[in-house]
């Protein structure tokens, strides 16, 4: 891509914003069946990934935890922690910072994203009194007889001669 397509193309770029929540369609599709398993997912993901889910499996994984002790098989014990209480309590918990992380993402994309709009309105601001100085130095230049700034060839200024 040569320079003068690619100003073109930055000339005519609009900033979009792109939230975690628009990957969906790109992971199940776009179809009434991926639609369908996206709805799923989500609801799926947002009741198993929440602290009253972290707190009812801690619930359920106790219960079992006399048994395991009784046992006073070290194998036992520590299957009940690992397998039982470890993988059934932080499942949740680990959604859920998941989900904070996420949405701490989103809002810096939609922080970034104003950001963004509001430099590229300003760059095109500047842009467009840049071509209107040009316009009125090449206008100037032409009265003057001498070759203004737009012009191509040598460049205008003090000493140089028409």
């Amino acid at each position: 891509m040569d320079n003068q397509s690619a100003v073109s193309q930055a000339r005519n770029h609009r900033p979009r914003l792109v939230l975690s929540g628009h990957a969906h369609q790109l992971v199940h599709g776009t179809g009434a069946m991926g639609s369908f398993n996206t709805r799923v997912a989500v609801k799926i993901t947002k009741t198993v990934g929440s602290m009253w889910c972290a707190y009812a499996f801690a619930l359920l994984a106790i219960i079992s935890l006399p048994a395991a002790l009784q046992s006073g098989n070290a194998i036992i014990i520590v299957g009940w922690i690992a397998q039982t209480f470890l993988q059934l309590v932080l499942l949740p918990i680990i959604i859920v910072g998941q989900n904070v992380q996420a949405a701490a993402s989103d809002a810096r994309a939609e922080s970034d994203h104003e950001t963004l709009l509001a430099i590229h309105t300003l760059a095109s601001d500047v842009h467009k009194i840049d071509v209107q100085q040009t316009q009125i130095l090449n206008l100037l230049a032409e009265r003057a007889g001498v070759r203004g700034p737009g012009d191509a060839g040598s460049p205008a200024g003090p000493g140089s001669s028409g």
